[in-house]
């Protein structure tokens, strides 16, 4: 497998550190408002990646944190003549709805910030001792300029980067490009006690603690958002490197901008959406698979025409499924003619789908190895088949649609007792070639909802 490097700027060979097993940290969100669906981007797209390296073997242990305190937690709280708890706990409910609708399953450990307070002091005095941080009036800065490796993940030389921090540039920082470690408490804001009096911590400091304390100084892969790549992915190689010496991560993963009918999304530019308004109107599915269509690290387009071109793709991709089903229970008990050809495109499906997202997690190849599979079922399944063949076709399907992380919605659904009478009184009626009842009946079902389909396996039912 090859994994494009941020780091190198180019595709590499995934060689994790130990065998088999992979140490892997995503950004999670800042909880202070619903996720919109440029969070909801990198969220589907690496819990995919996860997928695919559980799918080829590996161990993962995947982190995922909440930033549960910041600035902006601290203003809606105020707003809300709340507390930033509150507030901060409020918001991972709701991410969780958002989430588990999205199919997104849950990381090994969410670490909270407010939750890793002690080992984010101790990593803070640690940058201290090794000179790399001071302290000016209880806030606490890092010495960009003197972390000789500073702009390597960003690719820009140390005088072109801006001091582009989320706190304003201060007159007391030794240099402008210097970024907070910890933060000195204003009057009425929630604080932690600390060797530099009482405060919270930086926004940076945060994920290299939690590294630090759930994976080790070292870890195979760290991912998020393009726009974390500086200050915030900058700054964590700064902190996490300087006193071990030893490298942060081996491979950065970076996903692109999601743009609105081609402008990139803002607040300011009313076209943010959160991820819960498009789900109301057109299903979290459906976003999830807009969300892996494209290749992760290409920008993508959100447009009503696209996510309407994906609510039909899912709808196709759920007929084939329950084509397969109904071949599973009515299919023959011995191979029908020219099985052996189907045999052949199911491993093809299998290949495809594993030389795509060994190339750099193309779930864009990956997704169209699984409609290209959808094709040669729907054509095998014209004429009967043997239950064994749609078995290993229901296998490889499920295989490939659980690592992109799809079709997750699927029902089993039953019907009452009278339904099932009149669907069996029609077939009596075909097969005695008494065409008018059976029509007529067909009518009374499309009535209650019912429609029918004839098939070479039997008849097929659907709600409408």
């Amino acid at each position: 497998m090859k994994i494009y490097n941020t780091l190198t700027r180019k595709k590499e060979e995934f060689v994790p550190m130990t065998p088999g097993e992979v140490k892997m940290y995503a950004c999670g969100p800042t909880v202070y408002n619903y996720i919109h669906i440029g969070n909801a981007r990198p969220i589907c797209v690496f819990d995919t990646m996860r997928r695919y390296l559980e799918y080829r073997g590996y161990q993962v242990t995947f982190v995922q944190n909440f930033t549960d305190i910041d600035d902006k937690i601290i203003k809606r709280a105020n707003e809300e003549h709340s507390d930033y708890k509150t507030v901060a706990e409020r918001y991972i409910d709701e991410y969780w709805i958002d989430a588990k609708g999205l199919g997104v399953r849950a990381a090994t450990i969410h670490p909270k910030a407010t939750e890793t307070m002690d080992e984010i002091i101790k990593i803070v005095q640690d940058i201290i001792d090794h000179g790399y941080g001071y302290e000016v009036n209880g806030d606490v800065y890092f010495r960009a300029k003197k972390f000789k490796g500073y702009g390597k993940l960003s690719h820009m030389p140390i005088e072109e980067l801006d001091a582009g921090n989320r706190i304003d540039v201060a007159d007391q920082k030794e240099d402008p490009m210097d970024f907070a470690l910890w933060k000195a408490a204003k009057e009425g804001e929630p604080y932690w006690e600390s060797p530099w009096g009482k405060g919270r911590p930086g926004w940076h400091i945060e994920c290299t603690a939690m590294i630090r304390k759930f994976l080790g100084e070292t870890i195979d892969i760290h991912c998020g958002g393009q726009d974390l790549i500086f200050p915030h992915h900058e700054n964590e190689i700064a902190q996490g490197e300087c006193c071990t010496g030893k490298e942060y991560a081996h491979y950065w993963m970076h996903n692109g901008y999601i743009n609105v009918d081609n402008v990139k999304m803002s607040k300011s530019k009313g076209n943010f959406f959160t991820t819960r308004d498009v789900a109301e109107k057109y299903g979290y599915e459906t976003i999830k698979l807009m969300m892996i269509q494209s290749h992760y690290r290409s920008p993508f387009n959100y447009t009503l025409e696209v996510i309407e071109s994906c609510k039909n793709s899912l709808e196709r991709l759920y007929n084939c499924r329950e084509k397969l089903e109904f071949a599973l229970e009515n299919g023959l008990d011995v191979p029908g003619e020219g099985e052996e050809e189907f045999l052949k495109k199911i491993a093809e499906a299998q290949e495809k789908f594993v030389t795509a997202m060994d190339d750099d997690l193309n779930t864009a190849d990956g997704l169209t190895a699984l409609f290209d599979l959808t094709r040669d079922i729907n054509t095998a399944l014209q004429v009967p088949r043997s239950k064994a063949l749609a078995q290993k076709a229901a296998e490889q399907f499920d295989a490939i649609a659980g690592v992109l992380g799809i079709l997750y919605n699927r029902k089993k659904e039953t019907l009452d007792a009278d339904v099932e009478a009149l669907i069996e009184q029609r077939q009596a009626a075909r097969k005695a070639k008494d065409f008018k009842t059976a029509d007529a009946i067909r009518d009374q079902l499309a009535g209650m909802g019912i429609t029918l389909k004839d098939t070479p396996q039997g008849v097929q039912w659907s709600r409408s």
